[in-house]
């Protein structure tokens, strides 16, 4: 297996059809990219085409596309992973109108660094070639390849050729390295079967690392695969880094069940979506663009229409103008902040802007003029204050999985970024501090409110609050002016504090039931000679079982824990013996009213042990 290490650069090609992108490429790589039968009888790339070139310690991936009009939407499959682009016009024929739509894509998918191509060069005389870099000044001034490198090349003679490695070494070492931590991405755009092999996909790895035996989802099914092997440039290798030309080879799937646009990743992490919250830039030459209006859409290799929403005013977006608006999809896309997209025209087909997803999991029941406004906060935010906004828009935050769906952030990244985020890391969630507090605060007015209308009760139950309990849990790590105690919570500072009458009460209740020894009177007859009305004789004997003084032995029969432990004790002396009901009666004194209640009791403490009609002192 291939294990060395280089550095990894894709590099598009872009331009009019018959400049000669395949050629340079071919030319540059010694690959012919033109692979189908079609693109070799029609001398025209129809289909994105692949190669490779090491060179200054650096592997080139090549990702050549089409440059007709008719195959725009093949092109914009490829362009989406590109770190650079080679811009190629044809020095006999300068700019022509593809050179200005694929230039018009490179800028709105955001991209940074580019060389210019000046091909076919052995064509034309010098004072002509001149002009045309001076026409491809004009045509580059105010945008990123401004600075940009021109080179002057011939496919057919190989002049230029070594200028243009060069070229392309020195502007790739300004590439920043991509993220090989976290979760992996890989955008599908080709699948086929391999003989020996079955199926594989193809396509450039935006994120993470791949292995063989790794499990992938593949979206937007949902399915689970196993990656049987990898293949990196022709070279099987070990492991697959974000920023290489990928193939893997699938176990338990047809090459039919698997399309351009879908995309490999992490399993169990992402989620498909049908509505994006994005910035949207028209191009000037596009016309206005209208609430509601149906577009082409195309975010790396997947292609679908969408409907635009337009969310800071109901007039539409005029030729040059920028927008924050939201985007309804057909078809489910797995999409993450940051990811760049292309608008072309429903009808006709032509490019009109692009953008960048703000949110992929936008709320859905908000005002217009609230979903603007939020989105304004989101795109003037970085990343930790984006987390922290996902994460406060949930009443006690969110599972680590729901937030690396909406960022594609690793968990790791999460865990580490949650402190400048102000969020605390509570099991699978991260929870805002300020939730915490909100809550706390809550809570405290809620118990005191208790207290006051409940003031012979230990404290709120439990089983009364709505929060789940390892919310619960670090809030009330969090307030020590809460106490727990067993099912209930109450103020440190509440402290019982019975009325004359209340506490006369008490050791009425608590006397008539110790000296009632084992035949205790019913409830509702105690409670009628504590001399207080029903609800606050309740309140008094449910004092009684909370400190241990009363215990509840069935629904309607309470003992004193005295008469209870003699119970216990009078047993004792008959460890090992077994007895009937009768038995026990003779012991006791009591009716079977009370007998088997009482058993009942003794089999759930473990005192004695039911075996048919008999029982056994344990």
């Amino acid at each position: 297996m291939n294990t060395v290490r280089m550095t990894n650069i894709i590099v598009g090609t872009a331009g009019h059809i018959d400049h000669g992108k395949s050629a340079l490429v071919r030319a540059l790589t010694g690959i012919d990219t033109d692979r189908l039968e079609e693109e070799k009888r029609r001398g025209i790339s129809i289909d994105l085409g692949f190669a490779h070139l090491e060179h200054a310690g650096i592997r080139f991936g090549f990702v050549d596309v089409p440059g007709h009009e008719r195959f725009v939407r093949n092109m914009l499959a490829g362009v989406g992973g590109i770190d650079l682009v080679i811009l190629v016009i044809a020095a006999d024929e300068s700019v022509k109108p593809q050179t200005r739509e694929h230039f018009d894509i490179c800028r709105l998918l955001g991209l940074e660094r580019g060389i210019i191509a000046l091909t076919k060069s052995d064509l034309v005389e010098p004072d002509w070639l001149e002009l045309v870099r001076l026409e491809v000044a004009e045509f580059t001034m105010g945008s990123f390849l401004e600075r940009a490198p021109v080179v002057a090349v011939s496919s057919a003679t190989g002049d230029g050729l070594a200028d243009l490695r060069a070229e392309l070494a020195r502007v790739a070492a300004g590439v920043p390295a991509r993220r090989t931590e976290g979760p992996a991405r890989l955008p599908i755009d080709r699948a086929f079967t391999l003989r020996g092999f079955g199926t594989v996909a193809t396509g450039t790895l935006w994120s993470g690392t791949l292995r063989p035996e790794d499990e992938l989802e593949l979206h937007p099914t949902g399915r689970r695969l196993r990656v049987r092997g990898i293949h990196v440039h022709g070279g099987l290798v070990e492991q697959a880094r974000a920023g290489q030309r990928t193939a893997v080879n699938l176990a338990g799937i047809a090459p039919e069940e698997i399309e351009r646009g879908m995309t490999l990743a992490t399993p169990g992490l992402f989620q498909p979506t049908r509505i994006v919250d994005c910035t949207f830039r028209l191009l000037p030459s596009a016309a206005p663009l209208k609430h509601r209006a149906p577009i082409h859409l195309h975010a790396g290799t997947a292609e679908t229409l969408a409907e635009v929403r337009l969310l800071e005013s109901l007039n539409p977006l005029l030729p040059g103008e920028s927008a924050r608006l939201r985007l309804l999809l057909r078809d489910p896309l797995l999409l993450l902040p940051g990811d760049r997209f292309i608008a072309r025209r429903f009808s006709p087909v032509i490019t009109i802007g692009g953008g960048e997803v703000l949110d992929n999991q936008p709320p859905r029941r908000i005002r217009r003029s609230a979903a603007a406004e939020r989105l304004r906060l989101i795109e003037a935010e970085n990343a930790d204050a984006r987390l922290a906004r996902f994460a406060a828009e949930s009443p006690y935050g969110a599972p680590f999985e729901a937030l690396t769906a909406r960022t594609g952030r690793s968990r790791e990244d999460l865990r580490q970024a949650a402190p400048a985020a102000g969020l605390l890391a509570l099991g699978d969630w991260l929870t805002p501090n300020a939730a915490i507090l909100r809550e706390k605060a809550a809570l405290e007015a809620q118990i005191r409110a208790f207290h006051d209308k409940n003031p012979l009760e230990a404290g709120l139950p439990k089983a009364s609050l709505s929060l789940p309990p390892f919310f619960l849990e670090a809030l009330l790590a969090q307030a020590p002016e809460i106490v727990a105690e067993g099912e209930v919570l109450r103020l440190a500072t509440h402290r019982l504090r019975l009325e004359t009458d209340e506490d006369e009460a008490l050791n009425r209740i608590e006397a008539l039931f110790r000296e009632a020894a084992l035949a205790v009177p019913p409830l509702a007859e105690a409670l009628a000679q504590s001399g207080l009305d029903q609800n606050r004789a309740r309140a008094i004997v449910q004092i009684l079982l909370r400190n241990k003084r009363l215990i509840r032995v069935s629904q309607d029969l309470y003992y004193h824990a005295a008469a209870l432990e003699q119970l216990k004790a009078a047993l004792a002396p008959r460890k090992g013996q077994t007895f009937s009901v009768g038995d026990f009666k003779d012991w006791t004194g009591v009716s079977r009213k009370y007998a088997i209640p009482l058993l009942e009791f003794l089999d759930r403490e473990r005192i004695t042990r039911r075996a048919g009609d008999k029982r056994q002192v344990l």
